[in-house]
């Protein structure tokens, strides 16, 4: 140490009394000097320590999730505690005058505020499993890449197709500056009629579950948060935050909750967002047994419970049910329940240090996970040449073939002149609407006149079929008409030798849509076809449609919405490029009258008015009411044609305990190849199940000519049970049947097995 002042050094015989009083002073100087350096020193330490905790074991990597919060939650102030339960919307809105905080990602969903002093970062959250939306208010949007709709995907039964589309929007997520991702909507179309219906993924739980979790699992490949959706039983969106879905819990548990239990199972999601409506007579947020005796006890759930926009309504019952976040408190909620309300709660014992806690950790927790900690998000440039590609395989294996009359389809160039009418295809596909809308790369193809209040506006991607339908037909003459002259198309038709007309129907959030094609476009097939016979009729909707016209038409491609590519993915199909090899996830109804609710609840309910929706179908939903009831839809679930077909033989089950395994084989005779989804099936003779039968697995083939190929599948044990509120899952004693389908009513082998005792499987 440098010492401040000089000694000097003198004989020790010389003046001894002197020397040691000189040496004594200079030695308290000396002393007086060190204390004080040191003190400066442990005070400067113990200060620094105050600010930031010296050993931060919490950024450890290494450490598994659990212990790394563990580690965080103990190092938090309440301060920092309560910042993480309470979010924001990430836009401004001109309406309400409301301003996001400064750190809030342009045109985004939501903003929870990080922890830059223990390196938790902020969430920034984007709509939705699409791609990456914006939301309309912000003034500028984002384009990006646009994936088919949610059904559009689930109708591929390709689970590593639905992969590579969630790791696709999840790294343009994360380039865009977003670690959040409001994706994954699992819930069931029990109504046919519901505007989300083509965010979501069909009717069948194991279907549903299946496509979701592997587009949450791509998502989250890019480590980022993504959710499961909109738990629970939220099939509707007329009234949907007034409205009290009344079903027996068992049913429940073996429909709509089955299909969010697989889903949680094989995506391990960080967050599951509630739902808008009651569940008997409890809003879905504060429903404990939804939240905390399923989702968090039998499933042992570790992540957290966010809110929906504009959902929560209490502080307490929520915080006690089970949510763990008000995502948006500001501005959609009537007060920012998860700030001062809940503070003052826990001061009062209403809510508890421990559950304060366990919401705090649970959110930690999900960012360890995921790698948001250790993964911080940077904006880069996106390869959108690379995402188109693979927004174009989805979609060309999303598009079903309905009806082919005389082998109309696949086209090809012995036509000289083609009329392509109707649904804008000179410009662009039709996309869906709200939330979840993704404005495209290059601009939308049609400006929506109207602006418009959300849902809207309505956007088209700009694909054009047109072109891509003229580019392969460059001897022929192909000419379009708008169809808003429905006898000006006509003419057209009459003067060609094949018509191929797109027919739409635009569908989205907020509302509930008819099953009946607006805008006069039934009438337009009906005049197009009595002109022209030879016609193709290209659906581009958010699900299910009537077709009065269906017998008239010599064939039907429903392509859903496309995305990005969907016009070149609409053509490639249409000239047998790639095989027609879409199946349908969920039936489509003959009428109304065929469904359990001919007319939509809540339609002549007053406004603010409450209402209840009873599900007297129970777990019965889709194909399995069309078989309990007898009834014969217009189109069956797992239905789809292809330009060839397949053969299969040697079906044979296998059950030892509860374990299920699954045989067959598949032959190709066509001379092409051949895109085939056999799908497996399983009834009880004993009427256990909730329906004559359940999907109880699949595989998707593509078949090259004269192949063959041998399938194997193991059936999850929860196909076989019911659910006992005493017991859990059961499998009943008796005899089953197997049965190798290509849809829900067209059974092509059946094997018979016996489950010898009763079965109780274990709970998660």
């Amino acid at each position: 140490m440098y010492m401040p002042f000089s000694l000097e050094v003198v004989p020790s015989i010389a003046r001894p009394s002197a020397l040691r009083r000189q040496y004594a002073s200079a030695h308290s100087v000396y002393c007086l000097a060190l204390f004080l350096c040191c003190a400066l020193f442990l005070g400067g330490a113990l200060a620094a320590a105050a600010d930031a905790p010296a050993a931060q074991g919490w950024l450890e990597a290494s450490l598994d999730p659990d212990t790394r919060a563990e580690l965080a939650l103990g190092a938090m102030t309440l301060d920092e505690k309560f910042s993480l339960l309470d979010g924001y919307f990430g836009t401004p809105s001109v309406s309400s005058g409301y301003v996001p905080p400064s750190a809030a990602r342009s045109a985004s969903a939501g903003y929870v505020p990080g922890i830059e002093r223990l390196g938790i970062p902020p969430q920034w959250a984007t709509d939705a499993g699409i791609g990456v939306a914006s939301q309309r208010n912000a003034g500028s949007v984002r384009e990006r890449t646009v994936l088919p709709s949610g059904l559009a995907t689930a109708a591929t039964w390709d689970p590593e197709l639905a992969f590579r589309g969630g790791a696709m929007i999840g790294s343009e997520a994360r380039a865009s500056g977003f670690n959040v991702m409001l994706a994954g909507g699992v819930n069931l179309l029990r109504e046919p009629r519901n505007g989300r219906n083509f965010e979501y993924a069909g009717e069948d739980p194991l279907l549903a579950a299946s496509m979701v979790a592997a587009q949450v699992r791509g998502i989250q490949s890019n480590h980022i948060i993504s959710t499961i959706k909109h738990y629970a039983l939220n099939d509707q969106e007329t009234g949907r935050a007034r409205l009290n879905v009344q079903i027996e819990q068992g049913q429940a548990r073996q429909s709509d909750l089955l299909a969010f239990e697989i889903a949680i199972e094989r995506a391990e999601p960080g967050a599951i967002m509630c739902a808008y409506n009651r569940v008997d007579g409890v809003y879905a947020f504060e429903n404990p047994w939804l939240l905390s005796e399923v989702l968090k006890g039998d499933w042992h759930y570790p992540g957290y419970v966010m809110s929906d926009w504009g959902a929560v309504h209490s502080s307490i019952a929520a915080a006690n049910a089970g949510l763990d976040q008000e995502s948006a408190g500001l501005p959609f909620d009537r007060l920012q329940y998860f700030r001062d309300p809940l503070r003052q709660a826990t001061e009062s014992g209403a809510v508890t240090p421990a559950r304060l806690d366990d919401m705090v950790r649970r959110i930690l927790r999900s960012l360890f996970a995921s790698g948001v900690v250790d993964h911080p998000v940077v904006e880069v440039p996106i390869d959108f040449t690379a995402d188109a590609a693979v927004t174009q395989a989805d979609a060309e294996a999303s598009i079903v073939l309905l009806r082919n009359q005389g082998g109309l389809l696949p086209l090809g160039p012995r036509y000289a002149r083609i009329a392509v009418i109707g649904a804008h295809a000179d410009v662009g596909v039709l996309s869906g609407g709200g939330s979840a809308q993704v404005y495209p790369v290059g601009g939308a193809a049609v400006p929506d006149p109207s602006g418009g209040e959300f849902p809207r506006p309505i956007v088209y991607d700009p694909s054009a079929p047109l072109a891509a339908i003229a580019t392969r037909l460059p001897s022929s003459n192909v000419r379009y008409a708008s169809g808003a002259d429905p006898l000006a198309a006509a003419r057209l038709a009459a003067q060609s030798e094949l018509v191929v007309l797109f027919a739409q129907q635009w569908t989205a959030e907020s509302q509930d849509a008819s099953l009946s094609l607006t805008d006069g476009q039934d009438e337009l097939i009906e005049a197009v076809a009595h002109a022209n016979p030879h016609i193709v009729v290209v659906l581009e909707t958010g699900g299910p449609v009537l077709m009065p016209w269906l017998k008239q038409v010599g064939a039907v491609l429903e392509a859903w919405y496309p995305g990005s590519r969907g016009g070149e993915a609409i053509a490639r199909v249409l000239f047998g490029e790639v095989d027609a090899g879409g199946r349908l996830p969920v039936s489509f109804p003959r009428s109304e009258a065929q469904l359990p609710r001919p007319q939509l609840d809540g339609l002549h309910v007053a406004r603010n008015q409450p209402f209840d929706v009873h599900y007297e179908e129970g777990a019965a939903v889709g194909y399995k009411w069309y078989d309990r009831q007898a009834l014969e839809p217009l189109f069956p679930f797992g239905f789809g044609l292809s330009y060839g077909r397949v053969r299969y033989s040697a079906l044979k089950a296998t059950l030892v305990g509860t374990a299920l395994s699954v045989e067959f084989d598949v032959h190709n005779a066509a001379q092409r190849s051949v895109s085939d989804t056999p799908q497996v099936y399983v009834a009880s003779s004993s009427g256990a199940f909730e329906a004559p039968k359940r999907l109880a697995g699949w595989k998707r083939l593509l078949l090259a000519p004269g192949a063959s190929t041998h399938v194997q599948l193991t059936v999850d044990p929860r196909l076989l049970a019911s659910w006992d509120a005493e017991r859990g899952w059961v499998i009943a004693p008796g005899r089953y049947v197997l049965l190798l389908a290509e849809s829900s009513r067209l059974i092509r082998a059946r094997v018979d097995f016996n489950v010898p005792k009763e079965a109780r499987l274990a709970v998660r």
